[in-house]
């Protein structure tokens, strides 16, 4: 059974480049897992913090996967290296796991519901990343992850 992967991100790719970046690596991945992307509409400008969290909160719920093992990604979360993330998705698959679901907030962050369903939060470093930018570099690390599981030529 080959492990499925949902992204759910708040947002549209709305540049062709970022794009052609995330279909890349969606084709690199068909592989190794079935990888869906969900897109959830953000707050629309000039909505409060809460009040952002709390709408987008309900449409990540909503997009959730009632079976997966859920990622949050969170710049207070773990950080991990390319090597530490093919471990850990290496260690779900082995306990069973056969779907895993990461999420990307808005720009206000998650909201509390939404990290009360996290099982666990992942960092992608101490720098901002823009949210499309992160959606690429979080792919290309799902991507890198298999490569260095299958210890295929990629990973450097």
């Amino acid at each position: 059974m080959m492990l499925k992967i949902t992204l759910i991100a708040t947002g549209k790719l709305k540049e062709r480049y970022w794009r052609e970046a995330m279909d890349e690596y969606l084709k690199r991945l068909r592989p190794y897992a079935t990888v869906s992307v969900k897109e959830v509409s953000d707050a629309p400008d000039g909505l409060g913090g809460d009040s952002a969290r709390q709408r987008e909160g309900e449409a990540i719920l909503k997009a959730l996967p009632a079976d997966a093992h859920v990622v949050l990604l969170d710049s207070r979360g773990t950080h991990r290296t390319s090597e530490d993330i093919a471990q850990r998705f290496d260690q779900l698959m082995v306990q069973g796991s056969s779907h895993i679901a990461f999420i990307i907030g808005g720009s206000q962050g998650a909201s509390a519901k939404v990290r009360t369903v996290a099982h666990e939060v992942l960092s992608l470093g101490d720098i901002t990343l823009p949210h499309n930018l992160a959606r690429v570099v979080l792919i290309e690390q799902i991507y890198r992850a298999f490569k260095i599981i299958r210890k295929e030529p990629y990973h450097k």
